[in-house]
């Protein structure tokens, strides 16, 4: 006679759900939180990972250490500054305020001393322009995309309602990442792209050879993710302005990162203040990029072009919330950007940190070079040092508390401290400590924060 099946013990979920300990986490998570948890136990239990005297404990831990958001905070181990695969640019501490501040009721669009309703994101826009003194006008929407594909589908509208064709050297019909194309999302517009130039080299002559009684506008990209070098040519925006004013076209610049003045450490990106000083009519960059701040997608440029993109009903399902445009206003007015930080951080320092952790974890300093990210600056170097720890150790790192992305490169595991706060380099080490423990011990990701049942 065979023994009687094991899964018989696993604990019923009315039980489960009765228990006191269980009670009170239902006190600040939900009923289907609670009881998809428990299920989740139940159901390793019942495949043999998790034995049935232990279902009530797992399901009292994975309570316990739930929180709200399944996003797990992390620390940037890997020199890359805008990390998209992270979040891309972390909030400043100001920022991270304001988006507190945001969460209950605001007067997003109400002046409170009228008591009536008042234009939407004011503070937001007044900040960039007064950080931005070239553009007459801001609008903030929910992403750079979505920004570009606004911009394209007011500006490039001719009086019969039709939009014309969009004229953009081919060299700068970039893909981003997921397989994001650029001629894809111009084309949902309705619009047709007339291509000028090659791959490599696009002259003035290109685009005034292809304007036509059917062209909506001139598109100047930043080929922001990737270089072209060597037998290379483009046209400028001064010179796009000049050709732009002579055939009555609006010129739109989409710059991608959000530099709002040239940055002495990034020489060859291009920024706000100077793209509309060239004469673009608006400029478009996204706000969770070299700005450092969250995502969104930001229009500046001439005052009736903004406006009409902003008047474009296709303005309204783009729309940002609340919080973003609280992240943007302070982001743009407070100090403390992450961001800027991380680039410009002092070597020497960072030097003296690396040592420390790497002594304090019996590793070595290496040279590394960070980068900018988020297709910023492409092929640009941020030189600096990380500490160099064997390969295996970087999954332990991912799994600890706190959880350590680092960079795993030619067999080594590389922690770079760029983007990591100075405040954090005693939990790093210790982190290391523990990881270095595991992978001895055979036991990697016992440590891992457990806000998630572990089943």
């Amino acid at each position: 006679m065979t023994g009687a099946d094991p899964r018989r013990h696993i604990p019923r979920t009315d039980h489960l759900l009765s228990l006191p300990a269980v009670v009170d986490a239902g006190q600040r998570l939900t009923e289907a939180t609670v009881r998809a948890v428990i299920t989740q136990v139940q159901t390793a239990a019942r495949e043999g990972s998790v034995p049935a005297a232990e279902v009530e404990d797992r399901v009292i831990s994975a309570l316990e250490s739930r929180r709200p958001s399944s996003l797990n905070p992390v620390l940037n181990g890997t020199g890359i500054i805008v990390h998209t695969n992270l979040g891309r640019a972390p909030l400043s501490p100001a920022a991270q305020a304001a988006v507190a501040a945001a969460g209950g009721y605001v007067d997003v669009e109400m002046d409170l001393g009228s008591g009536k309703r008042s234009r939407r994101g004011t503070g937001a826009r007044d900040a960039l322009l007064r950080a931005c003194p070239a553009a007459e006008d801001a609008l903030v929407v929910n992403n750079g995309a979505a920004a570009l594909l606004l911009a394209v589908t007011a500006l490039a509208t001719n009086t019969s309602g039709r939009i014309g064709e969009i004229i953009v050297s081919r060299g700068e019909l970039v893909e981003i990442g997921a397989g994001f194309r650029l001629p894809d999302l111009m084309q949902t517009t309705g619009a047709a792209l007339r291509e000028v130039g090659t791959t490599n080299r696009t002259h003035l002559d290109d685009y005034a050879r292809a304007i036509s009684p059917t062209s909506g506008c001139l598109l100047k990209v930043h080929t922001s993710n990737f270089r072209v070098e060597g037998f290379t040519a483009e046209a400028d925006i001064s010179s796009l302005r000049a050709l732009a004013d002579e055939q009555g076209l609006p010129l739109i610049a989409d710059l991608g990162s959000g530099l709002f003045v040239p940055d002495p450490a990034l020489p060859d990106e291009p920024d706000i203040t100077t793209a509309l000083e060239a004469g673009a009519d608006v400029v478009i960059v996204s706000g969770d990029k070299l700005l450092g701040g969250p995502q969104a997608g930001l229009v500046l440029g001439r005052s009736d072009a903004v406006q009409r993109i902003a008047k474009h009903p296709l303005a309204r399902a783009m729309r940002t919330d609340k919080l973003t445009l609280a992240a943007i206003e302070a982001t743009v007015t407070s100090p403390g950007n992450p961001v800027h930080e991380a680039l410009h951080i002092d070597l020497d320092h960072l030097g003296d940190r690396t040592a420390r952790v790497a002594k304090s974890v019996g590793a070595a300093v290496v040279a590394h070079d960070g980068r900018v990210g988020g297709g910023g600056a492409p092929g640009v170097p941020l030189p600096g040092w990380a500490v160099e720890l064997p390969e295996d150790l970087a999954a332990a790192l991912r799994l600890g508390d706190p959880a350590i992305v680092a960079r795993s490169h030619q067999g080594r595991c590389l922690l770079d401290l760029r983007c990591i706060p100075e405040t954090e380099d005693e939990r790093v080490a210790a982190a290391v400590r523990a990881a270095q423990e595991s992978v001895r011990t055979g036991r990697q990701g016992e440590h891992a924060a457990p806000h998630e049942p572990r089943t």
